[in-house]
């Protein structure tokens, strides 16, 4: 079992209901390793922000086969493990999580509160290394994707 932060291990950026169901390997290979590292970190960034409430991931890294089986964008950034989706239960809301992130100084690429009709999660992305993080903040329901926090 791999640590990555005090709070995170691999496995729980790398599993999937989703995967196992499909009989999909999603081992990350080690250059993915690399960016859930930095992840993991950020997320306990993360952590700190929201009360050091515990935070459940949902999903981490998906392999290119496990993202087309859950829908996910071609572009995500859950590809190359720079992205997570999560919840937050002893802190509040999917959407509370995002508006305390939103004021926060915590410097994401990505902040999109996601609702699905069966599901609600935060999602928080990080910038690949080099790159400046656009703290972007988005919704993404059954009226599309919006700029900023829509409940």
């Amino acid at each position: 079992m791999t640590q990555l932060s005090r709070h995170f291990m691999l496995s729980e950026f790398t599993r999937s209901a989703t995967a196992q169901a499909r009989k999909i390997d999603n081992t990350a290979p080690p250059a993915v390793v690399k960016n859930l590292f930095l992840l993991a970190q950020f997320i306990e960034q993360v952590r700190t922000e929201l009360n050091d409430a515990a935070i459940f991931i949902s999903s981490g890294y998906r392999c290119p086969a496990l993202n087309k089986a859950v829908g996910g964008a071609a572009t995500s950034s859950h590809l190359t493990g720079l992205a997570c989706d999560f919840t937050v239960p002893h802190f509040g809301t999917p959407f509370a999580i995002c508006q305390q992130l939103a004021k926060s100084d915590l410097m994401f690429d990505q902040l999109i509160y996601e609702r699905t009709s069966t599901a609600i999660w935060a999602h928080c992305g990080i910038a690949a290394s080099g790159v400046t993080p656009r703290r972007q903040v988005l919704t993404i329901d059954g009226n599309g994707t919006r700029v900023g926090l829509w409940e």
